[in-house]
């Protein structure tokens, strides 16, 4: 059975969705990015360090595989993923759209504004309390970039998804990223591989 329900809806062309300065501002893809700085290499991506950030890996419980790199910096934080993507059209906005049916099942709500990237959800997502009772609803920033053959997606929570202080340093944290798509083929919305830094890159996992 076929995922596309309506073929009119799909275009037939996503075009790309990214900051005109991308190339030179980021998020980097590994060929633009400057070779001699201190990047932590996290496989798909690479993070530059900086006072106060703190960085996490999120595992998949069963397969143990590290599906996402969350960074606590500045009252936020920061969760973002690499995907491979075609070489000629982008995927953000068909995944912007995914990801808002997604939360409104959840009973949330999104809208779309322009922000610093392009594009951007911003969401209310209802928290769910630990006896499973429908709590708070939590404001997320949903950001996407598409790159040369890759996409990286992020979700911004905390200080930054409100306050335009602590955006800013989240903005020029996600800008600061280095993808490394690598040669391997890969079909589209397939998650770039990410491991564990060596001790000797000088991260500071949490």
């Amino acid at each position: 059975m076929s995922d596309i329900e309506n073929i009119d809806d799909i275009p037939v062309d996503h075009p790309k969705s990214a900051p005109e300065d991308r190339a030179t501002n980021g998020p980097l893809d590994e060929s633009e990015a400057n070779p001699v700085r201190p990047y932590v290499d996290l496989g798909g991506v690479k993070v530059l360090p900086r006072e106060g950030l703190h960085l996490r890996l999120e595992v998949e419980e069963g397969t143990k595989r590290v599906v996402a790199v969350g960074l606590d910096y500045a009252n936020s934080t920061l969760q973002v993923q690499p995907f491979s993507a075609p070489r000629s059209s982008g995927l953000w906005h068909e995944i912007r759209g995914q990801i808002a049916e997604q939360i409104a099942r959840q009973g949330g709500s999104t809208q779309v504004r322009e922000g610093t990237f392009g594009p951007e959800l911003l969401a209310q997502i209802p928290v769910t309390t630990a006896e499973g009772q429908a709590g708070k609803m939590r404001l997320a920033r949903f950001i996407g970039v598409d790159g040369p053959r890759w996409f990286l997606r992020g979700v911004i929570a905390g200080e930054a998804a409100a306050d335009p202080a602590a955006a800013a340093k989240i903005e020029d944290l996600f800008r600061s990223i280095v993808v490394v798509r690598g040669n391997t083929p890969m079909p589209p919305r397939d998650l770039i591989p990410l491991r564990m830094p060596a001790p000797s890159s000088g991260g500071q996992p949490a």
